[in-house]
């Protein structure tokens, strides 16, 4: 092959995969969209790919010093594992790994909080109690607990 040939194909290369890379990449509004269309099987691994995503914007405003978004990004956190954990009880085949991605969601958040000021840390310290309780309740429905 000439080196013109193995220029075009690696620009070609390039632009196949960020024409894939921009399909991957759905923005929040889509990514919520189609979790409340998407089959049940399929909803609780999109709320948490929501809270996760709303997690890491929390995270990036209040490194910003943007502590009222930040507060209001840790609220989505909140509601959407709230959906995935209801969706997760609908489907039991979905209850482990939703259970094991609101431990790291809590656990984010708790070393979240470790960061902010004292003032800003009872929003998220809340928002970690109630994924601890989403959490224990799976477990719970696991595990036959009363």
């Amino acid at each position: 092959m000439n080196m013109r040939r193995i220029i075009a194909c690696m620009a070609l290369a390039l632009v196949a995969s960020a024409c894939f890379s921009a399909e991957k990449e759905e923005s929040l509004d889509q990514l919520i969209a189609r979790a409340e269309k998407a089959r049940p099987d399929d909803q609780p691994g999109l709320y948490i790919e929501i809270a996760e995503r709303r997690l890491k914007a929390a995270n990036d405003f209040y490194t910003e010093g943007k502590n009222t978004d930040g507060e209001s990004a840790i609220g989505d956190v909140v509601t959407y594992a709230g959906k995935a954990h209801d969706a997760a009880v609908q489907r039991p085949k979905k209850m482990k790994q939703t259970e094991i991605s609101l431990r790291k969601i809590a656990e984010h958040l708790r070393d979240m909080k470790r960061t902010l000021s004292f003032e800003d840390q009872a929003p998220v310290q809340k928002a970690a109690d109630q994924l601890e309780s989403l959490r224990t309740d799976l477990q719970k429905r696991m595990f036959g607990g009363k």
